[in-house]
């Protein structure tokens, strides 16, 4: 037997099903045979989340997040490809409890640094700076502020939590010593994938995603896009004031904000997109 391996006894009522399972039930009734499989093992699934203990209420998880860099370079700089970093990790933590979570950049994050590529007289500049933004969500009342950093202003986003449609798979595996499940769903029009521990017994996770019976400590976006890993998992109780509502900045709903980022990128585009020979490719990570 694996590490991690649950054994699941029959529940009382699927044995007593079964003694009417029979050749001839199997031969003339095969759509009734596939429902009592379908019940089966979802009464299995629900079991497995059910046996874990339901003591972890509050607790600090350490992320790393990777996303992925995607650079259209024109054709006088692809000699320098092998020299351009193709991922970014920053180290995030999760700090919850079970009314409330809070989720920001670790105080452990690199300091800010710029690199510069160039040649010929064509240069790139890679900047990344700490990450000041901070989402924290009241799961009794379902609602999100997120704290926002964007060239410079803040910005504060009151909504609700998102709800993913989660699927839960039936996959199992292990994760740093917790038995962990599977669960796939879409957000807009990004495909996600999360393992979740029911061991701790929380609807906690990454950022906005959340709403499993179970913390998220593995979760995949888009295939790898962006790769959110626990590193350190701490359970037991909180400093004091540790989670805390962000209130600073300029409050705005999310379209205005994605209104002013994209304008921000028109404007960035303009001024850097159309210049050759000396042109300058600015990256904000």
């Amino acid at each position: 037997m694996s590490p991690g391996t649950a054994i699941i006894q029959k529940p009382p009522s699927l044995i007593s099903r079964s003694h009417f399972l029979n050749a001839d039930m199997l031969s003339a009734h095969p759509a009734k045979l596939m429902k009592l499989l379908y019940r089966t093992l979802s009464s299995c699934l629900v079991l497995i989340l059910l046996v874990a203990p339901i003591s972890a209420q509050e607790g600090m998880i350490h992320y790393d997040r990777v996303v992925k860099i995607e650079i259209d370079l024109p054709p006088e700089m692809e000699s320098m490809r092998d020299r351009i970093p193709t991922e970014n990790t920053t180290k995030m933590v999760l700090q919850f409890n079970e009314f409330e979570s809070s989720w920001q950049a670790s105080a452990e994050q690199d300091e800010p640094r710029t690199r510069e590529f160039g040649g010929g007289g064509t240069w790139m500049r890679m900047q990344r700076n700490r990450e000041l933004n901070i989402t924290y969500i009241n799961h009794d009342e379902g609602q999100m502020t997120d704290q926002r950093d964007f060239m410079g202003r803040t910005f504060l986003i009151r909504d609700e939590q998102p709800v993913l449609a989660w699927k839960l798979t039936g996959e199992q595996s292990e994760f740093d010593g917790y038995v962990v499940h599977r669960a796939t769903a879409m957000r807009d029009t990004s495909s996600v994938e999360a393992w979740f521990a029911p061991e701790i017994p929380l609807a906690v996770g990454p950022g906005p995603f959340g709403g499993l019976p179970g913390a998220i400590l593995v979760l995949t976006v888009d295939e790898g896009r962006m790769i959110f890993t626990a590193k350190d998992i701490q359970i037991g109780s909180l400093e004091e004031g540790a989670i805390v509502v962000p209130d600073e900045g300029k409050e705005v709903t999310q379209e205005e904000f994605d209104e002013i980022v994209e304008e921000k990128r028109k404007e960035m585009e303009a001024q850097f997109g159309g210049r050759r020979g000396s042109a300058r490719f600015i990256i904000r990570q």
